[in-house]
């Protein structure tokens, strides 16, 4: 789907394959583009370098995240215009949620680096890997805004269907990202604090094209003159949309936060084994995390158009895909994992956490088929617009996982981190079957 795609009429599983095979490959990237630092620190700067991006990433994700969040609830909005045909509707909500966000972006900014020591310290950091983790912190907040501009470009080429062209953007950015880790880490010796700066460089040359490509492309969707007014009830369902969504994945991360404590306390080795076994399952996401965009933007538009069978039939279609893929990632993970994390980990220092890692990720590897069913529920519930209960399953999930993990973990080590994130995965699936499955049913009946 290289312009727009009207996903109203047509075949519903080449619609959600086609939509999601551009989003795979660019999450994809967006893992390796997040490893290479990581990769790249611990090759060349060493292993609590290496431990460093590892805790960074992980206050890095939920600033970050607040902000894809936001972007994704504005992303369901405009694909339900896209579905009713509105073109105006869509340009006024692309006008608010840019100042809304970028407003919020720069709020971020300026909260994460007043409140970054204390987070460090809730964190219970070791001092040896505080000092390159808030280097690279400091760096990375000066890209917020950057960042938000390139997802909420990136939300409406998605939502009218054309998720190919991000993929474009992206590659040239991990290519940038690459080229400039290289030159400032292993040339200059800027240690984890060039990581970041290649970091946010390479997301401002990706929200600079994107942005171009859509003024160039698709001028009907970029707000003009005449649509920059106020309208306090549609930026009233904006900022609901977009902070219920954003909550939603920011609990998850404060959960990752929490969680991240438990194994901080557990030594340098358990950090650097966490920090691989999690870079090699954020590509296993990738695949659930595209399933469940592809079925929100159908979803969206769908149900836009008032179609609820439709809806209906997309959403068992998708569920179907995603529980082949959660058993094909399971077994994957679990034959491939001493490959793929010998691969990711640091030299020399790096194999003494490699039994642990593989621990780790074999023992979360059979639980991914819930993962993935649940992914496909959270694109369905956002598609549909009841943003609140995917918040409401992600903090139900994020308490059962926080607190397991700090029950066993002293216990049983990093694989009670894996234990407690599979069940988590199992309750929060059984707890959205009902009220999804009923609101379905009203939607088909209605249509």
């Amino acid at each position: 789907m290289t312009s727009t795609a009207d996903l109203t009429q047509g075949p519903i599983r080449r619609q959600i394959i086609s939509l999601a095979l551009p989003l795979l490959a660019g999450n994809i990237l967006q893992q390796l583009y997040n490893t290479v630092d990581v990769t790249i620190v611990g090759r060349f700067v060493g292993e609590e370098a290496f431990a460093a991006v590892g805790v960074a990433g992980s206050v890095m994700n939920l600033f970050l995240f607040l902000i894809t969040g936001c972007c994704g609830g504005v992303g369901t909005l405009f694909s339900q215009s896209r579905g009713a045909g509105d073109g105006g509707a869509f340009r006024r909500e692309f006008f608010l949620a840019s100042v809304f966000g970028g407003g919020v972006s720069l709020a971020l900014a300026a909260l994460a680096a007043l409140t970054l020591p204390v987070l460090l310290a809730a964190l219970r950091t070791p001092g040896e890997i505080a000092v390159p983790a808030a280097e690279y912190l400091r760096v990375i907040f000066l890209g917020f805004l950057p960042a938000f501009a390139y997802q909420l470009g990136f939300a409406a080429l998605r939502s009218i269907g054309n998720t190919a062209a991000a993929l474009g953007f992206l590659m040239a950015s991990m290519a940038a990202n690459l080229a400039l880790d290289v030159l400032f880490v292993a040339g200059f010796c800027w240690g984890a604090a060039g990581a970041a700066w290649a970091t946010v460089l390479a997301q401002t040359l990706a929200a600079a094209c994107c942005q171009i490509y859509l003024r160039r492309r698709f001028p009907q969707l970029v707000f003009h003159r005449a649509d920059m007014g106020y309208d306090p009830r549609l930026l009233g369902k904006i900022v609901r949309y977009s902070l219920v969504s954003a909550l939603h994945m920011c609990s998850l991360y404060i959960g990752k936060l929490l969680v991240q404590g438990t194994v901080n306390g557990l030594g340098t080795e358990a950090i650097t084994a966490y920090t691989a076994a999690t870079r090699v399952e954020g590509f296993a996401n990738s695949f659930g995390d595209s399933g469940a965009a592809s079925m929100s933007v159908f979803i969206g538009q769908n149900t836009g158009a008032g179609d609820g069978g439709r809806t209906r039939a997309g959403f068992f279609t998708g569920e179907r895909l995603l529980a082949v893929l959660g058993l094909a990632m399971s077994a994957l993970m679990i034959l491939g994992a001493v490959p793929a994390l010998s691969a990711v980990l640091p030299q020399g220092g790096g194999e003494a956490a490699l039994g642990e890692a593989v621990g780790y990720l074999r023992l979360v590897a059979c639980f991914y088929l819930f993962n993935f069913l649940g992914s496909g529920m959270v694109g369905c519930f956002q598609g549909r617009g009841l943003v609140n209960l995917p918040a409401m399953g992600a903090a139900g999930h994020i308490t059962l996982r926080v607190a397991l993990s700090a029950l066993l973990a002293p216990r049983m080590g990093l694989p009670a981190v894996a234990l407690a994130t599979g069940l988590g995965w199992v309750g929060v699936v059984s707890c959205w079957s009902v009220p999804l499955r009923r609101d379905l049913r009203r939607a088909a009946a209605k249509s």
